[in-house]
């Protein structure tokens, strides 16, 4: 099915996304201005920590062969994962894929750099929707890479109807067929939306109270896993699973028994941004890397074989089959994650608890 090109200011998209959003689209889309900063030729070297299965196999050949660069390409599953890697003084990336409260954490500790606009004038492909974020005012720090929303997937061949809240974690019907993924923000804030809280909660009482919840679905957990459960879900060992709409799509092309679904209590819309390191030893392969990324065949190619949205508004005519900007009663059920601070401790907290109990 295609959908149409979306608006980039729909009142709707900025309503959910805030009030960034809408100066955004005051300035026209126009970003800000070029910096100025000169870093020198180009490496010859350019290491990338990303997410798992989140890019297209032909794009680092392509940069590798167009710009003489050799690229080193490590994985990780979980954003708690990265950061704690990154955050304890690892050294040596140069590209870097967080999501959005991370981002705000890695601006707040000096982990990442400010970007130099005259090395990425296809950063004017970007949908204004995209610019101005809170987690990025300035749009100084990073560049949008995809984006997506947070739900359930499911087998319809086990599973007659489609899984319509986060309580499906607690029929025991499903007991041992069933995954979450392995991120506290995404479990925990599923049990604080299942009672109507916010996500991005630090009431002591409400995360006490998903503390509960998620306990009493670990009962019926087969794992806590995260873009592995796709092969699971395609052999049919797992039948209900927490996932990512893309991750979902892509493992329905393999078994079309797959669906998704937004759960009635909503869920989250993520947006994983490029960042560079301030530790970076290649920045301005890094650089490079971003601006090619945003060209709109690369943008293409890339939402093409992750399934996710793509924020390059110039890429959006290549798309087979283009993620629309989610609709009225998603936008509704919808929010971006925020960083904790203080309460991040917290959280981390009853994230042991929970793998513990």
């Amino acid at each position: 099915m295609e959908h149409p090109t979306p608006s980039p200011c729909r009142r709707s998209f900025l309503l959910a996304l805030g009030s960034g959003l809408v100066a955004a689209c005051r300035r026209g889309g126009s970003g800000p201005p070029p910096g100025s900063e000169e870093l020198g030729p180009i490496e010859r070297q350019l290491n990338i920590y990303n997410w798992s299965d989140y890019i297209a196999p032909d794009i680092i050949p392509a940069f590798e062969r167009e710009f003489g660069v050799r690229v080193v390409y490590d994985t990780y599953e979980s954003a708690e994962e990265m950061q704690a890697k990154l955050q304890a003084g690892a050294t040596g990336y140069d590209l870097v894929v967080p999501p959005t409260d991370t981002v705000e954490q890695f601006r707040a500790t000096g982990v990442i750099a400010p970007l130099s606009g005259r090395y990425l004038p296809n950063r004017a492909n970007l949908a204004a929707v995209f610019r101005g974020l809170g987690h990025d005012p300035e749009d100084r720090y990073a560049v949008p890479w995809q984006w997506g929303m947070t739900g359930i997937a499911w087998r319809r061949d086990k599973i007659a109807e489609p899984p319509a809240s986060w309580g499906v974690f607690h029929d025991p019907r499903y007991r041992g067929k069933t995954t979450m993924l392995d991120d506290p923000r995404d479990v925990i804030g599923a049990f604080l939306r299942l009672r109507g809280h916010s996500a991005n909660s630090t009431d002591p009482a409400e995360l006490e109270a998903a503390f509960r919840d998620a306990v009493r679905a670990k009962i019926h957990l087969k794992a806590y896993l995260s873009a592995p459960v796709k092969a699971q879900l395609i052999a049919g060992d797992v039948w209900l699973a927490q996932l990512w709409n893309g991750d979902a799509a892509q493992a329905a092309r393999e078994q079309p028994a797959i669906a998704w679904t937004l759960p009635s209590e909503g869920g989250t819309l993520w947006i994983d941004s490029m960042v560079v390191p301030a530790s970076a030893p290649h920045p301005r392969a890094a650089h490079e890397f971003i601006n090619f990324a945003l060209r709109p065949d690369v943008g293409g190619a890339l939402s093409n074989f992750t399934g996710y949205g793509t924020p390059n508004e110039a890429a959006m005519p290549m798309i087979e089959r283009p993620v629309p900007y989610p609709s009225e009663t998603e936008l509704a059920r919808l929010e971006i994650q925020k960083d904790l601070g203080r309460a991040s401790a917290l959280w981390d907290e009853i994230w042991t608890r929970i793998k513990t109990a």
